[in-house]
């Protein structure tokens, strides 16, 4: 049986995001991948929520859904 990676701690700044893993990893991507969040405000930004128990990552105020095999690059 296959085991997904998941989020267990979201980090946005005004250029990256960076995402925790349960299994000790971290993902850091440039916003630049990600329009909607580069343009929110710094509060929108922080306003996130988990996903499928943690494949992925909600911004509700911008309408942006990051999955973390995006962010692995799996398929």
């Amino acid at each position: 049986m296959e085991t997904y990676p998941l989020a267990v701690n979201v980090v946005v700044s005004a250029d990256m995001l960076r995402v925790m893993l349960a299994d000790g990893r971290e993902v850091a991507a440039p916003l630049a991948w990600f329009p909607r969040l580069q343009e929110a405000t710094e509060e929108q930004r922080k306003n996130w929520r988990f996903i499928g128990g943690g494949v992925g990552i909600h911004w509700a105020s911008v309408d942006e859904d990051v999955s973390i095999d995006t962010l692995l690059m799996r398929k």
